[in-house]
């Protein structure tokens, strides 16, 4: 009989290894698939979208 650590290392050793390249190669596609382009300059560019001109360095406040 197959003690439990045994049984254990074997899995990951095989289904474990297999389940994680699936995965990885899964992502790999998923990052690189066509059409994603315009998304990922988008993020890219995100943190130039305010730099027309400076931030005020003390905004108005709004009175309610």
């Amino acid at each position: 009989m197959v003690d439990t650590y045994s049984f254990l290392r074997e899995l990951a050793d095989s289904w474990f290894l297999l389940a994680m390249t699936l995965g990885f190669l899964g992502l790999c596609v998923w990052a690189f698939r066509p059409g994603s382009r315009a998304a990922h300059r988008d993020v890219a560019t995100s943190i130039f979208r305010n730099d027309d001109r400076p931030a005020d360095p003390a905004p108005a406040k709004k009175e309610s």
